[in-house]
């Protein structure tokens, strides 16, 4: 995994031999009991390092001085700039033989810098006026370059300046709009192959690119007469916002409810996003479609389902795991909720950056995970938006698992904690606060989850099955997880007797809470021009039932599996068995001989196929009777026997996918 790699070369002490010297100072990096039956995928050697440079011993020197942006441009995601830093030496220098490192943001398409060849992207000239110096630059592996003091050393007060984009072509900037992106300076200041990061490395801005799609999400249901809201937002093609345009949006067709077309048409300005609030009209399924015009360009777009009803459960939407540049995601915490709420139109929202993952390192830097908590209070808005503080538990040896709280507090439990390394002792330590846990990714892809640990039945009682690293539902699932695992699938999990609900949430690490599956990153494919031919790329969305926005109705709705999963799109998924919701446990001899299982569907896009799976047996087919976006109906299911579980699996046209929870037969 190349990012793992990066971090490797700027995160950690770099210091040849660490591994030997973290073994003698006492300090076991991977417990002999585990080390005898690892699972499949572990990353032993990434622990040790890991744990290596907690113990790795830094001259005061290393990490010390200044770092200043004194020119830099500020260009749209992709393009080139031109980026001048200059570091300034600490009270103790950096003696000769000791090292200035520059790293850009390893993860998302910045150049990587280079010094051989000044025409070509990515070129780095570094230049110092302390006479007697001589500075020797070398890419240790991209995007890492050292720069190292010779000559003499670089006293107190001393200065280097760094030009990141030297040459004519310059040096490529992010393929994600964000603010706060760094430009990493280390230092190893005594010249024994240790350094550390300079926290306060520069910053800088990327811009998005120019308009490109139109978003409209509206609320998912509503009884008649309640008050709906309508977000809509102009982003560029990888799905970044705030896009300074001037421009119109206009609703299209007869049957607009007349308290929603009374706020059209919307003038945009400022960051092309705009919220509307309406009552909802009477019942039935109620689909928007609309047209931004910004310029010569007209963008449509149709939003997802609305279905008022005065007899349909509640259903909100939760992106319950992303990333921002605390650890390997784009921009801000502060903007990852802004778009969460202001964009994407989520109910629900975490930030679940890593515990020891990155360039600095969240267990290690108790203000980061202060920032974070200060904006999931201050974003907090009971019966609207609902923020949860929250992280990744990011185990090597066990596979990832975010951690979610449903106060205002919560401890940050490091995967690197000898009382909590593996899933066993998270939970121990989790044991009496209002918290849960949730695998991801966990038939393969960064690293599998290791079902041998059965789930906790309190603090996991739901599972990710889909997200941008694809789908752990099943090996004969569409969108299936990359590096997968045979029999490591969460259906492999169910047919072990586990008890686990499904949701999907993105994972995303670009800071597009709700919406990754519109990135080209993660496989989104435009129509043509004749609006034919979209597919939607991988992300994850978790659908709560009958929840109301708050925390406790959140945390209830996710222990009672009163959920299911998407791959991004807000499918609207009704599934019955009996009179029982999906994630319910039933008592077999309650069920009528031949039980209904009812289903009510409503797409974002065509629907194309609707499967039954029961238990451990192949996959069957169900006939949708030729349904288009909208499809309900019931079927005959026969010998349901205690100890089986059931759900369904829905794709459509465009590649979207739902999952709802199984039933459970006692």
């Amino acid at each position: 995994m190349r990012a793992l790699t990066l971090i490797t070369l700027l995160g950690l002490a770099a210091c040849s031999g660490e591994e030997e010297a973290a073994t003698e100072s006492g300090l076991s990096p991977v417990p002999e009991a585990t080390t005898k039956q690892l699972p499949p995928t572990a990353r032993p050697s990434q622990v040790e390092q890991f744990l290596a440079d907690l113990q790795a011993v830094r001259h005061p020197s290393d990490g010390a001085g200044t770092a200043r942006l004194i020119e830099g441009d500020t260009p749209r995601v992709g393009e080139a700039g031109r980026w001048l830093l200059e570091y300034e030496a600490g009270p103790l220098g950096v003696a000769q033989g000791g090292s200035v490192f520059l790293m850009v943001d390893p993860f998302w398409g910045w150049s990587a810098p280079q010094d051989l060849a000044p025409e070509a992207v990515g070129f780095t000239r570094v230049t110092t006026e302390a006479e007697g110096l001589v500075l020797t630059t070398e890419v240790l592996q991209a995007p890492l370059m050292r720069i190292e003091i010779g000559g003499r050393e670089l006293r107190p007060g001393e200065t280097l300046r760094i030009e990141y984009g030297a040459g004519p072509a310059g040096a490529r900037a992010d393929r994600h709009a964000e603010r706060g992106a760094r430009l990493w300076l280390a230092v190893d200041g005594d010249g024994d192959g240790v350094r550390a990061v300079l926290p306060d490395s520069p910053s800088v801005q990327v811009l998005p690119g120019p308009p490109s799609r139109l978003n409209l999400t509206v609320t998912s249901t509503a009884r008649p007469g309640e008050t709906v809201r309508l977000v809509l937002a102009v982003l560029d093609e990888v799905g970044n916002a705030n896009l300074p345009l001037t421009g119109s949006v206009e609703l299209i067709g007869d049957s607009l409810p007349s308290s929603l077309a009374q706020h059209f048409p919307v003038q945009l300005g400022g960051i092309g996003q705009h919220t509307v609030e309406f009552e909802a009209p009477g019942e039935g399924i109620y689909r928007l479609e609309g047209v931004a015009t910004v310029g010569q360009q007209r963008l449509p777009a149709l939003s997802n389902p609305l279905r008022v009803s005065a007899r349909a459960e509640p259903i909100i939407w939760a992106d319950l795991h992303g990333h921002s540049n605390l650890s390997d995601g784009t921009g801000l915490p502060e903007d990852y909720f802004s778009y969460a709420r202001d964009v994407a139109g989520l109910d629900v929202v975490a930030l679940t950056d890593h515990d020891h993952f990155g360039v600095l390192f969240l267990d290690q830097n108790p203000t980061m995970w202060e920032e974070i908590r200060s904006q999931v209070e201050a974003f907090h808005e009971p019966e609207r938006f609902v923020t949860l503080l929250g992280y990744e538990w990011t185990n090597w040896i066990h596979g990832h698992r975010h951690v979610l709280y449903f106060g205002n507090e919560g401890p940050l439990i490091s995967s690197l904690d000898e009382k909590a390394r593996d899933p066993a002792g998270l939970w121990r330590e989790l044991r009496g606060h209002d918290a849960m846990t949730f695998a991801h990714h966990s038939a393969g892809g960064p690293i599998a989850t290791n079902w041998d640990y059965p789930p906790d039945p309190e603090l996991e009682p739901v599972t990710e099955v889909m997200s941008v690293h694809g789908s752990s539902e099943a090996l004969d699932s569409p969108a299936r997880i990359y590096s997968p695992l045979p029999g490591n699938f969460v259906r492999d999990a169910l047919e072990r007797g586990y008890r686990l609900g499904f949701v999907g949430s993105g994972d995303g690490h670009d800071g597009h809470p709700g919406l990754p599956q519109l990135s080209p990153w993660y496989g989104y494919r435009p129509p043509a021009s004749d609006g034919s031919g979209e597919r939607l790329g991988k992300g994850g969305l978790a659908a709560l039932i009958g929840a109301p926005r708050t925390r406790t109705g959140v945390g209830a709705a996710l222990r009672e599996r009163r959920t299911y999963a998407t791959s991004g799109p807000r499918i609207l998924l009704e599934a019955r068995l009996a009179s029982h919701r999906q994630g319910s446990a039933i008592a077999a001899q309650t069920l009528p001989e031949n039980p209904q299982l009812s289903l009510t569907i409503a797409g974002t896009a065509p629907l194309t196929r609707l499967e039954l799976i029961r238990s451990g047996n192949p996959p069957r087919p169900l006939s949708l009777d030729g349904a288009g976006l909208d499809y309900q109906g019931s079927h005959e299911l026969r010998d349901l026997r205690p100890g089986e579980y059931l759900y369904v699996r829905v794709e459509q046209a465009d590649g979207g996918l739902a999952w709802s929870s199984p039933f459970f037969l006692d």
